[in-house]
């Protein structure tokens, strides 16, 4: 059977710039096989032995972060300036992982009973099948290759096809640090139909997969016929800000408008729906034109460019259907001047920041994922209301509240629907609390000792002491 062919196309020029193959039907039954074979030694790894090599392979990572930074603006367009930043957040992830493995993957003891011992160990699953989106893709695959590795799985990595080398560098760079090859492999896939049956590998006990919803579906429906696999979806997001009329304007917008359209608000937990108190809305609307003003749209390898292309024509477009639907329903389009959103590079997928404002959830920008630079902003006229607002969504990833009033921000944060709550930040995954979403924004856990819970499983043990004759 002939080998599936997927093409890399270049976000700043829409040409192509890699092609990869996926694998055959034979190719594809034999990963699941080597995987399973792979984790029946490696679980006898010892965990000191499993942290060596994943220190070095961190260390590995980050000595290569200008490398791997090239490549992730070539792939995705995401402006030099930042990716090597994705490179030093993944390690630092990575390393606080290891840093916590020994006691997260620690035995709990029972009751104390003389005669007796009684504890709950954490075992290894078996191979792990992670599916992945490219828009951070060094972020993601950390979140769920470190602590299963830790945890003594095997792996077996899928890519998006806009980011192939990801998977081919970390691979390489794991068994540079000592691990033997077949604990991490991978392949090259665009077909969902072969995705499916290696989801229906009988080895393969827990697919973690991030990216849409409809994705997410596909993948759960495609295990709903196994009661022996775990499935971890980290989706979408229509992430809520609620300003308070208490904050400083100017550095409240700062930190907005950055959430929102940082790596051209292609990120799941990227600011999508701006709620601000009606007593402070317009002062909050120009100093949000007057940082977005400041703002440079252009080619991802200049090192003073703030936003580069979105991912494709598709995305581009949805993006702009967004705005358009929302100006037709009685939106303003309330972007500043700004030279740069004019006139970008003519090759490209280039989509300028764009700020809306009478803006209502009638429109599509405030309640699907737009997954772009649209800082969309909604008057209130209370807490309430901005909560109310705020929880009206299918989704719920993160949300974030500003004010001085620390202690009321903490208070409204447990009224919030979302998995993480922000008081006077974004858009920051912190390593030491667990990643999870609610609602469609998906399933399972990542980061933190939580994050360790999805890729192992527990076995009580119960010894009693044999009879003294």
């Amino acid at each position: 059977m002939a080998h599936e062919t997927l093409t890399t196309i270049s976000p700043t020029t829409n040409h192509p710039i890699l092609t990869r193959h996926g694998p055959t039907d034979s190719d594809l039954a034999a990963l699941p096989q080597r995987a399973q074979t792979a984790f029946l030694k490696y679980r006898q790894t010892p965990l000191s032995s499993r942290q060596k090599i994943v220190k070095k392979a961190l260390q590995l990572l980050n000595d290569r972060q200008d490398e791997l930074a090239r490549e992730l603006t070539e792939q995705m367009g995401r402006p030099i300036a930042y990716t090597a930043k994705e490179i030093t957040t993944a390690v630092a992830r990575g390393e606080y992982m290891l840093k916590i493995s020994s006691d997260a993957l620690a035995d709990t003891p029972g009751e104390p009973q003389e005669g007796f011992k009684r504890y709950i160990r954490k075992v290894p699953l078996g191979p792990v099948l992670v599916l992945f989106a490219w828009n951070y893709p060094y972020l993601i695959l950390v979140n769920s290759l470190i602590p299963a590795l830790l945890a003594g799985n095997s792996v077996i990595l899928k890519p998006s096809p806009q980011t192939p080398t990801v998977v081919e560098r970390v691979q390489k760079i794991f068994i540079e640090a000592g691990l033997e090859e077949d604990v991490i492999q991978y392949f090259h896939c665009g077909d969902f139909a072969k995705i499916e049956k290696m989801v229906q590998a009988p080895e393969v006990q827990l697919v973690c997969f991030t990216g849409s919803v409809a994705g997410g579906l596909a993948v759960q429906k495609a295990a709903a016929g196994r009661v022996d696999c775990r499935v971890g979806l980290e989706l979408g997001g229509k992430d809520p800000a609620y300003v308070r009329p208490d904050v400083d304007l100017e550095w409240a917008a700062e930190e907005i408008v950055d959430g929102a359209v940082f790596n051209s608000g292609q990120s799941c937990c990227s600011l999508e729906r701006v709620y601000v108190h009606e007593s402070v809305h317009d002062g909050f609307v120009k100093a949000a034109q007057k940082v977005l003003s400041g703002y440079k749209l252009g080619d991802p390898s200049d090192k003073s460019t703030n936003i580069g292309p979105v991912i494709s024509k598709a995305a581009a477009e949805r993006i702009q259907a967004h705005i358009d639907d929302a100006v037709k329903k009685g939106a303003k389009n309330a972007t500043p001047e700004n030279s740069t959103f004019t006139s970008p590079p003519k090759e490209g997928n280039y989509i300028p920041p764009t700020l809306l404002t009478h803006v209502n959830h009638t429109m599509a920008a405030m309640r699907e994922e737009t997954f772009g630079p649209v800082v969309p902003i909604q008057s209130v006229a209370s807490d309430s209301e901005a909560i109310a607002l705020m929880n009206d969504s299918h989704f719920g990833l993160t949300a974030s509240i500003w004010t001085k009033d620390v202690a009321k921000g903490e208070a409204l944060s447990q009224e919030v629907d979302a998995g993480t709550v922000f008081v006077n930040r974004a858009d920051y995954p912190s390593p030491d609390l667990a990643w999870v979403g609610w609602k469609e924004s998906g399933k399972g856990q990542t980061l933190s000792a939580f994050g360790f819970e999805q890729f192992s499983r527990l076995k009580s043990v119960h010894v009693k002491d044999y009879p003294k004759a």
